[in-house]
């Protein structure tokens, strides 16, 4: 490729930072798309009581800082290399701050819907769950609409509104993470329409792209804690100095606006063309793709959200517990790691000799919307073994990304013949392997696909930069295998497939009478 900009930018690097549910990672890479350095950081998420999730924002900011400065304090590349921080990661979570963006209470993660009761109150209804006085003008001028189930910000504004006063009331903004942590970075309060879109208070019809009053008020939200939104995908500003002193960089790094996991995964997948497709296996999963249209499935819970390229939008969808779900059998069944369990699920045959695992630890967001559901193993006996439990967390995983593939291509008016794949999950051959059978579709996995966020995120800023081109990011983004669908495994899991909505259909109102 032939650089754009100034002078020799193959020495320019992106300080990144990926928040995923179970901490940060923080990256350095250069704009070529090869990653220098990378540290994860643990961070505990608290559940004080059912439906809660929180976490301590100001430890991410800690660790943040921490791991970038040993980083470029052992020497990992030249400072004067870092020319862009980018901020990437998971969203629908709520940081409460002051005016001077300390936190003035725990974060409200994805996963917290003790507010569900508000949220319900404002939209709650016969349709779907709604009230479809409420929900055509919200999928008209957003896309989507807050779900009565919580798990979002507008249920989190409420819950801190209702529930926490004192917090409500020393809070000037409620923020994305991504934005707490960009705002940090910069010093001053950013947002912007891609990482505010899952609050679904901001129109994104043509190139309105601001919060739409009349939800804002259905919402029963304060607009004057909405953090102002900037262009996505463009320049906040400067490098806060102290932030600069204390990282031993330029005081003229810039600050990229911070984007989802979403629009970060579909950079680093480097399937940018209408009809490309990519699918995550992170801690949670989704398959999305670009669309030159803004559209709702409120059937299957798919909707499109601002994209970074202006006039295109980004199809989003969700299902809550893929990578968790084996990080969760990991941690409370069988305490093998990763690798080992893996290669335990290789010793067992293709449909784990009868047992079907629902993948619904944490509810079910997409295709269906039921924060009630949860994790389901059926079909197994006396005879089951190791191997077959590990394989059908990881074939649940799949099959529930199965039942989500069709309405995500009516939803984008294209076949996918191919789906590139990323996320920490897909360091696994075998569960590669399994999805491209699941889906009876081609896989193909990019290289190093745990970092393809934090290598999405800094082509992002290269892009930002005028460094490089849209059209240019395809070729930086690697393959390094591709998985066939095997014929006598797609005949199990077309079996499978079928059987998987039934068995969800037939315990969910076990589901409702169980939950605590």
């Amino acid at each position: 490729m032939s650089w754009r900009g100034a002078a020799a930018p193959e020495h320019w690097a992106v300080l990144t930072v990926d928040l995923g549910t179970g901490g940060p990672k923080i990256s350095l890479v250069t704009l070529d798309g090869t990653v220098h350095w990378s540290e994860f950081r643990p961070i505990r998420t608290e559940h004080p009581s059912a439906g809660r999730a929180l976490q301590d924002a100001e430890e991410w900011w800690t660790q943040i800082l921490s791991a970038a400065r040993g980083a470029l304090d052992d020497g990992v590349m030249p400072a004067e290399w870092v020319r862009a921080v980018a901020v990437t990661g998971q969203w629908s979570s709520t940081v409460p701050v002051d005016g001077e963006l300390a936190t003035t209470g725990p974060c409200r993660l994805w996963l917290d819907t003790s507010a569900a009761t508000h949220s319900k109150r404002v939209i709650g209804g016969p349709v779907l769950g709604y009230d479809p006085r409420r929900l055509a003008p919200w999928l008209r001028r957003t896309a989507g609409i807050p779900s009565p189930f919580g798990g979002d910000p507008v249920s989190h504004l409420l819950g801190f509104r209702h529930d926490e006063p004192e917090v409500h009331a020393a809070t000037r903004w409620y923020l994305e993470p991504v934005d707490f942590l960009t705002s940090r970075f910069a010093g001053r309060v950013s947002a912007s329409a891609a990482s505010m879109s899952g609050a679904w208070l901001v129109d994104v019809r043509g190139d309105r792209l601001g919060y739409d009053e009349h939800l804002v008020a259905l919402a029963g939200i304060d607009p004057t804690r909405l953090p102002p939104l900037s262009p996505s995908g463009g320049v906040v500003g400067p490098i806060a100095p102290a932030v600069a002193h204390s990282l031993g960089l330029s005081s003229d790094v810039v600050v990229v606006a911070g984007t989802p996991d979403l629009h970060s995964a579909w950079v680093g997948s480097g399937a940018l063309a209408h009809g490309r497709a990519h699918v995550s296996i992170s801690t949670t999963s989704w398959i999305s793709c670009a669309v030159p249209f803004k559209k709702t499935d409120p059937i299957h819970s798919i909707a499109t959200v601002p994209g970074l390229v202006p006039g295109e939008y980004l199809v989003a969808d969700n299902h809550e517990a893929a990578g968790a779900s084996l990080a969760w059998l990991s941690r409370e069944v069988l305490g093998e790691d990763y690798d080992a369990l893996c290669a335990l699920a290789a010793t067992a045959p293709a449909g784990s000799n009868g047992t079907l695992f629902g993948p619904w630890l944490a509810g079910m967001r997409s295709p269906v919307d039921d924060r009630h559901a949860r994790g389901m193993l059926v079909g197994m006996g006396l005879a089951s073994t190791r191997a077959d439990l590990v394989r059908a967390i990881l074939e649940g995983v799949a099959l529930q990304s199965r039942w989500l593939l069709g309405p995500v291509e009516k939803f984008a008016g294209a076949r996918f013949d191919a789906l590139r794949i990323l996320g920490g999950g897909a360091r696994s051959d075998l569960w590669c392997q399994i999805h491209a059978d699941a889906l009876a579709r081609r896989i193909e996995r990019v290289a190093d696909p745990m970092a393809a966020q934090s290598r999405g995120a800094a082509l992002l800023a290269g892009v930002v930069l005028d460094v490089i081109d849209w059209a240019d990011v395809p070729a930086l983004v690697p393959v390094d295998r591709t998985f066939i669908p095997e014929p006598a495994a797609e005949r199990v899991y077309d079996r499978l497939a079928s059987e998987l909505p039934k068995a969800y259909g037939g315990l969910k109102g076990v589901f409702a009478r169980l939950r605590p």
